[in-house]
């Protein structure tokens, strides 16, 4: 039995206890128990996205990019939660997930299900963008509808493609090609002399789509449906009975432990094998574009090795990425909108600055670029002797990289420890490694068992005798790219006690260990989930006048979940701003009836992870690096830390503020784990609002402190002022 077959055909155990009824109740659509499961959560949360491209008041091709987007993210979670439910189902066939009870099989069953609904409501959303498309002035070609000239220029693209299609029969003489992850082919049902084939072409080698103008209108052509609509003249000496895109998702989800670590003795070439592996995994999801009868259908799941069970056929196009190509009209887009440069230090200025004060940057509303200078600042300060960094995913062309560069030529200790297994990132990752290993860095990678998904950065100055420190913690990656679509925070400190914590973090990580807990700077996994459950208590003792708001992208630890369930029974309001995963319905009477669920979902990804605790002055804020979920409590290495300075406390709470009052683009949770939006918004846009609210957070130079006399500075250390 394969993987495919374990997932579609292993019927539901017998009834046996509780855990078994609420099985059967799950699946029957019921809601049992104040937990939700993770995969389902993450299927509500992608259905948000798709809610945006259904939304008229979301510009047409802003809609567009959702609905490209909705499909991205779903073959992402094929690829990678689905091909880890895969192996859990043979590795582990008796689990049972902690939260509701279900079996492996249940789950993969339940994700079915649900990807099954959301199709229609895809296809919907799909059928109105095109209506309102071609009304806008955009239309997407038809070509069995095709008019004489639009038929005329079809045929032109088609001509000029000819030269690079290969394409090819499947029988016995001829063994099924072996088919990229994620790429469009062309599938015919060919018939010559009563002898059935299948053809093939691969479309790998051309571009998505093309776009014309004529008669004032700008019509996309989809390669795949060119190529399919032109099929005959690739295959002359047979008729073509029938036809279809298709396109397969492959389980992606590779790991690497100690022991294959031990065996390559190089962690790089580990990662270089492992996804050479991946782009040969099992087929998890076969997609079908245009519907194909029963024999063609037959035939690719006779090659394939695929049940039929497992084909989705669809109507909507698998890539819809011509938006970029497109000349708007007014309206057609977001209003063009660009990071703010509110930081308004020149070279020189930020260490005077950060001697006297913290910084904090909010990404996209302020530019990225200052902590950039700082490095370059750092690279030209004869005092600096070290730079470390610990790197997740980067640009493309990444300018943090060249900065880092440019610091281990002038000299400068330049520790760069650079996370392999970044999903998706890897090849780019390891790039990067290689480039910042010539530049003269020092590269180290994540630790055997654990990612390092920290954002932390530290630069260490030496006056004669004297060390000290600036310390950089963020809650998002150090992507120029991503930091103008990512809401993210990162805040630069002088303290010297969190910079002696970042200093031992660094040191444990260098000597390949997982950091021991320190005063200031709270990790994971040995000391973060400890302090928070410590802070949740503090505020559950508190009763009603505690107050307890947390926002992150994703929520599934039940340590966390069973204290925040404890604080909704002592009374204390519990509100959670989480925009995907979260485990936890809210509103249920004697459990969360305290707690609220928000998600926004919006023009920027929402992806800051802040921690508030109480009110007045007692009240504590914390900012890092991840999330509640089982894999950022136990087994990453992430950072976190308080905001101490008053004024920068108020930003951040400024932007707690915005998603309360967000009924625009937030969506409520309800007891049963669905969502909703209020029907008569009253509030505002939070990204609006904060893109308007950082914009005008300037940061000038501050006056250089004058040196004191000898009775001041004796006074103020009789003080304790000093």
């Amino acid at each position: 039995m394969d993987d495919s077959d374990l997932f579609l055909h292993e019927a539901l155990p017998e009834a046996e206890g509780t855990a078994a009824e609420a099985e059967e109740r799950a699946l029957r659509g019921g809601v049992d128990g104040p937990f939700m499961d993770r995969e389902l959560s993450w299927l509500q949360f992608n259905l948000r996205v798709l809610m945006e491209a259904g939304d008229p008041g979301v510009p047409l091709l802003e809609r567009l990019r959702f609905l490209s987007i909705y499909q991205s993210n779903l073959d992402e979670f094929f690829m990678v939660r689905v091909g880890a439910l895969l192996h859990r189902r043979i590795l582990l066939p008796d689990y049972r997930d902690a939260k509701t009870g279900w079996t492996t099989a249940t789950q993969l069953k339940q994700i079915l299900r649900e990807t099954a609904r959301q199709q229609e409501t895809l296809e919907s959303v799909y059928r109105r963008l095109l209506r309102d498309l071609k009304d806008a002035g955009v239309e997407l070609l038809d070509l069995r509808r095709a008019s004489k000239a639009d038929e005329s220029m079809a045929r032109k693209f088609f001509a000029e493609y000819r030269q690079l299609l290969s394409p090819r029969i499947v029988d016995a003489e001829h063994p099924m090609p072996f088919l990229d992850n994620r790429e469009s082919y062309v599938a015919v049902l060919l018939e010559k002399r009563k002898k059935t084939e299948l053809g093939l072409v691969a479309l790998s080698r051309l571009p998505a789509f093309r776009v014309f103008e004529t008669e004032g209108k700008q019509k996309v052509v989809l390669t795949d449906a060119l190529v399919r609509h032109f099929a005959s003249l690739l295959f002359k000496k047979s008729d073509i009975k029938d036809s279809c895109v298709l396109r397969v998702i492959r389980n992606a989800d590779i790991f690497i432990d100690e022991n294959t670590l031990q065996l390559d003795g190089d962690f790089r070439l580990s990662m270089e094998k492992l996804l050479r592996k991946r782009k040969r995994m099992q087929i998890v999801r076969l997609q079908l574009q245009g519907k194909p009868e029963h024999r063609l259908r037959e035939l690719l799941e006779k090659y394939l090795k695929v049940p039929e069970k497992q084909f989705i056929t669809t109507d909507v196009p698998f890539r819809l990425n011509f938006a970029g190509a497109v000349a708007p009209s007014a309206g057609m887009q977001y209003p063009e909108r660009r990071s703010v440069r509110t930081v308004h230090l020149r070279k020189g200025d930020f260490f005077p600055y950060l001697a006297q004060k913290d910084l904090l940057l909010s990404f996209p509303y302020q530019s990225m670029t200052p902590f950039i200078e700082l490095l370059y600042e750092a690279a030209d300060d004869p005092e600096v002797v070290s730079i470390r960094i610990t790197l997740y995913r980067l640009a493309a062309s990444s300018k943090l990289a060249a900065a880092l560069a440019y610091a281990a030529d002038r000299g400068k200790d330049v520790l760069c420890l650079l996370e392999l297994r970044a999903r998706f990132d890897e090849k780019n990752n390891i790039d990067y490694s290689e480039m910042l290993e010539e530049a003269g860095c020092s590269v180290i990678y994540g630790l055997p068992e654990h990612k390092v998904h920290s954002k932390l950065c530290l630069i260490t100055r030496k006056r004669g005798d004297a060390v000290s420190y600036i310390t950089q913690i963020g809650t998002g990656n150090y992507n120029e790219v991503t930091s103008e679509q990512y809401c993210d925070l990162s805040l630069i400190t002088a303290d010297q006690a969190m910079g002696q914590d970042a200093a031992a973090v660094f040191e444990a990580l260098a000597l390949g260990q997982t950091p021991e807990p320190t005063e200031t700077l709270l990790t994971s996994p040995n000391c973060f989930k400890d302090a928070l459950l410590e802070a949740l208590e503090g505020q559950r003792a508190l009763g009603k006048d505690g107050f307890v708001s947390i926002k992150v992208n994703s929520m599934n630890d039940m340590d966390v979940m069973e204290k925040l369930m404890e604080c909704s029974r002592a009374g204390t309001p519990v509100e959670l701003f989480i925009r995907g995963i979260c485990c936890l319905r809210p509103g249920i009477p004697g459990a969360t009836e305290n707690i609220r669920v928000k998600s926004v979902v919006g023009r920027y990804l929402e992806h800051s992870r802040v921690y508030v605790f109480g009110r007045g002055e007692a009240q504590r804020v914390w900012i890092g690096s991840g999330d509640l979920l089982n894999r950022n409590t136990q087994r990453r290495v992430e950072a976190f830390a308080e905001v101490l300075e008053e004024d920068i406390k108020a930003q951040v709470l400024e932007l707690m503020a915005a998603f309360r009052q967000d009924d625009v683009k937030g969506w409520d949770m309800q007891p049963d784990g669905s969502y909703r939006k209020a029907e008569n918004p009253s509030g505002e846009n939070s990204q609006e609002r904060l893109f308007r609210y950082f914009s005008q957070q300037q940061v000038l130079p501050l006056p250089e402190k004058k040196p004191q006399g000898f009775l001041p500075r004796l006074f103020r250390r009789l003080s304790g002022k000093n």
